[in-house]
């Protein structure tokens, strides 16, 4: 079942005296964060009132957080974005949804396992399998990805000698 709610970045720090907050995003780019006019934070909405890529973060200032006591309170919290807000590209996935997918061999048929983890290199992610006769970790490009189905929860991949 897919989440409502996903991860999207963390509170590390604050910035300045009247509220603003240094969050790390967890997306392909910081300036993702910047479409959103709410973020969660422990379920509760949060309107953003402003929003500026500094560096590689993401400083954010919301409605009602005027001071650094009040933003102190958020500090190492988890903001999430609601995926209803989010119109993905066809063919895309939040790699939130990947996790726990069924993976098949294409040539057999065979069972692999199911993606455990993901890994996120600068190239491209690597999904890591688990839960066969052995772990694999598959490029997640079109020459190995055939086919992923996330509403029926598997993928298909073509292996090759030596993976």
């Amino acid at each position: 079942m897919k989440k409502t709610y996903l991860e999207a970045g963390k509170i590390v720090n604050t910035h300045g005296i009247v509220g603003e907050l240094k969050v790390i995003p967890w997306c392909d780019a910081p300036e993702f964060l910047l479409e959103f006019d709410r973020f969660y934070i422990d379920g509760q909405p949060f309107r953003v009132q402003s929003a500026r890529v500094h560096k590689q973060t993401v400083l954010l200032m919301f409605e009602g957080i005027t001071s650094i006591n009040d933003a102190m309170r958020l500090k190492e919290k988890i903001i999430f974005i609601n995926r209803e807000d989010i119109n993905l590209p066809e063919g895309k996935h939040f790699l939130a949804d990947m996790f726990g997918l069924e993976v098949r061999e294409t040539q057999t048929g065979k069972v692999l396992g199911s993606i455990a983890d993901i890994l996120t290199p600068p190239a491209h992610e690597v999904y890591v399998v688990r839960g066969g006769e052995r772990e694999y970790m598959i490029p997640a490009v079109d020459a190995f990805i055939l086919e992923t189905n996330v509403e029926e929860g598997y993928i298909v991949v073509r292996l090759i000698e030596g993976m």
